[in-house]
């Protein structure tokens, strides 16, 4: 091994603040998005909470953003507005993800209008709770639906369609650690996640697409439906002293899918400010 000369030294040192100058101007909002212009993203259930933070904080990212909604078509074009007032590129489209015709159209889509799709964020979800002793058959049937078996036709097309060098994120959550009584089914549909991003890492091996599951906590959306009280202590249970935003949520899906997140594949990414 040939040890470096000081002279040879002495020009590393001198190069390494143009070295970190570059590489920090690589980060800036204008250099992220020459990286990913041309480049496309689908997010489900994105009409409101973290999916429509998530379709906002990727088109500034530079993502063309496929906005998909269950109902509330005037929320998810709300969202394209937002997108396109900001300078971005957005399509809402309208889709049950428990159905593998309306996924496949969605990805269609996308493609058509984008010419490919990079991005896929599986973030559609339902949450129903109550003591397992209560809970319905057609309350569970609709979680599994779209939960389950939802996250799984949007994984499937995923694998199918995403391009080489993409990501793929599906939404899990925190609950699923906490066993909370009447939480049980709900977090058997998140837990899921995990398993289903896991395995598929592995089936796109060769293609560089990292394909992970994300684990909020406790955030401020229409799912966090609790009492005051208990928002409270939600608040208190976490280090920051407050619960989740979903722009909290949608900033770290998007370091999952900026250029530095790609060694991060396979994973279960808790995004929830510390609370456990």
């Amino acid at each position: 091994m040939t040890t470096p000369s000081r002279r040879t030294l002495l020009a590393m040192a001198a190069a390494a603040p143009a070295v970190v100058a570059a590489n920090a101007s690589a980060q800036t909002p204008a250099a992220l998005a020459a990286l990913t212009s041309n480049r496309a993203a689908i997010v489900t259930g994105s009409s409101r909470g973290i999916g429509a933070a998530t379709a906002r904080r990727l088109a500034r990212d530079g993502y063309a953003v496929t906005v998909n909604y269950l109902t509330n078509a005037e929320l998810a074009s709300a969202v394209v507005r937002d997108i396109e007032a900001a300078g971005g590129r957005a399509i809402a489209r309208q889709g049950d993800v428990a159905d593998p015709a309306a996924v496949r159209a969605l990805f269609d889509a996308c493609e058509d209008t984008f010419g490919g799709v990079d991005v896929v964020v599986s973030n559609a979800g339902i949450m129903n709770t109550a003591p397992m002793g209560q809970f319905t058959d057609e309350a569970f049937d609709r979680m599994m639906s779209t939960n389950l078996k939802g996250s799984f036709n949007v994984l499937r097309e995923a694998a199918r369609r995403t391009r080489d060098g993409g990501r793929i994120i599906a939404l899990s959550s925190t609950s699923m650690t906490q066993k909370r009584p009447t939480h049980g089914p709900y977090a058997a549909t998140k837990s899921a996640q995990e398993m289903l991003c896991g395995s598929l890492a592995k089936e796109v091996a060769g293609r560089r697409i990292s394909v992970n599951a994300l684990a909020p906590g406790p955030t401020n959306t229409d799912l966090f439906r609790v009492p005051p009280a208990l928002r409270q202590q939600a608040a208190e249970a976490t280090p920051y002293g407050r619960i989740g935003e979903p722009e909290d949520v949608a900033d770290s899906i998007a370091a999952l899918c900026a250029p530095d997140g790609q060694w991060i594949n396979g994973q279960l990414v808790f995004a929830n400010g510390g609370f456990f």
